[in-house]
């Protein structure tokens, strides 16, 4: 498996999502989520087992990776997408940093 950094920026969001004042709505949940893995790609899209049939939760989070996957978004992008989208959030809900 290969190892993929993560840029300090992306740490500090990552850290960061977990202290908005409020939570995301589920649009933006599926965001965060599917940029983080695409950042991360721990495991690689490629890789990563298909959700079972009544995973209606795993069905969305892994369908929304594979339309940042399908871009061809590379894991360096999705870590900056993820930053703007973090700050972004940070703005709408507040943040207790």
């Amino acid at each position: 498996m290969t190892f993929t950094p993560k840029t300090p920026a992306f740490e500090k969001a990552i850290k960061d999502s977990r202290n908005l004042k409020a939570k995301p709505d589920n649009d933006e949940l599926l965001q965060l989520y599917s940029l983080f893995k695409q950042g991360c790609q721990d495991p690689p899209f490629a890789d990563a087992p298909k959700p079972g049939m009544f995973d209606l939760t795993g069905k969305a989070k892994y369908n929304e990776w594979k339309k940042v996957a399908d871009e061809g978004m590379t894991h360096q992008q999705a870590q900056e997408k993820y930053v703007k989208l973090v700050n972004s959030l940070k703005e709408k809900y507040g943040f207790e940093g």
